[in-house]
């Protein structure tokens, strides 16, 4: 598939990321569909690193360093400076991880989706607080271990919903995309750029240290959480029309975890108990993109 995309790179090389970061490969892919007239809001979160300290940067488009709750807010407020100014070809982005997305930005990032500030949030998801060391977030997948929830005491809660939170507001558009499918993710990055109105992507991006994987698997790790189904790739438009997107190999969980350190304490009972809450996750998704095409 040829995509319409932008030839040149916008992250500059030498930058700070780790070895196979999925944050950083990411954005490499987000930029190079979305060009140069974007402007970027970065709470607190690895990118804050990756980006560089002023006046260095590693980012070819401009861009705003924020406080950790308040990426979705500074967005809109550079989109009504932007909007003043009569520019109305520049995107206004906010790059959040899943800490500042699911968790401590999510009070901003709701009242600007409530209401539909025109502006894309990407949430990079590495499922944890891995710019501070490796916390627990509400993102972090039930059976993982963090630094705060240590393999004697691993997480039992699952992973939030945020793309349905999300498409609960009714917003324009919503997508779920993954590193291993730079296609998918470029296409709906160029979707969401031609799209008014608040749109939100949901990005999984491993991440070899916190996951405990060779920087060389980060995407091959990405590739299986979509084929085990633990993460699918699909859109929503206008909280209501649900499209999956491509309809995975169904390989056992136990293929995705087995190469990951976090996972190595489970039994074969908690492998069993993650691939029933997996079906069940995978059913109620294929529900909603079924009576999204019954009422079409």
């Amino acid at each position: 598939m040829k995509l319409n995309v932008a030839e040149n790179e916008f992250l500059h090389s030498g930058h700070t990321a780790c070895p196979g970061c999925g944050a950083a490969i990411a954005m490499r892919f987000f930029l190079r569909a979305l060009g140069n007239k974007t402007m970027m809001v970065i709470p607190a979160c690895c990118w804050s690193i990756i980006a560089g300290a002023y006046p260095q940067s590693s980012l070819q488009v401009p861009l705003i360093h924020a406080a950790f709750e308040t990426g979705a807010s500074v967005a809109t407020g550079v989109r009504a400076a932007l909007d003043m100014k009569g520019d109305t070809e520049t995107t206004v982005v906010a790059w959040a991880g899943d800490g500042g997305t699911f968790d401590i930005g999510f009070q901003a990032l709701s009242g600007a989706v409530e209401r539909n500030e025109n502006i894309i949030y990407v949430c990079y998801d590495n499922e944890a607080y891995m710019n501070t060391g490796i916390q627990r977030s509400s993102s972090t997948p039930y059976g993982a271990w963090t630094t705060t929830t240590p393999r004697n005491a691993w997480k039992k809660k699952a992973k939030k919903n945020i793309v349905a939170i999300l498409a609960a507001h009714n917003i324009p558009y919503a997508a779920t995309a993954s590193i291993a499918f730079p296609g998918d993710m470029m296409t709906k990055v160029e979707k969401a750029k031609k799209i008014k109105g608040t749109r939100f992507l949901h990005v999984f991006a491993s991440c070899p240290a916190g996951w405990q994987i060779p920087s060389e698997i980060s995407i091959k790790t990405a590739r299986q959480a979509v084929q085990t189904r633990i993460f699918p790739l699909y859109e929503v438009f206008d909280g209501v029309s649900w499209i999956i997107n491509r309809m995975p190999d169904k390989i056992p969980v136990d293929e995705y975890f087995k190469s990951q350190g976090r996972f190595k304490h489970l039994a074969e009972e908690d492998l069993r108990v993650i691939q029933n809450m997996v079906d069940d996750n995978w059913k109620l998704l294929t529900q909603k993109a079924d009576i999204a095409d019954s009422v079409v």
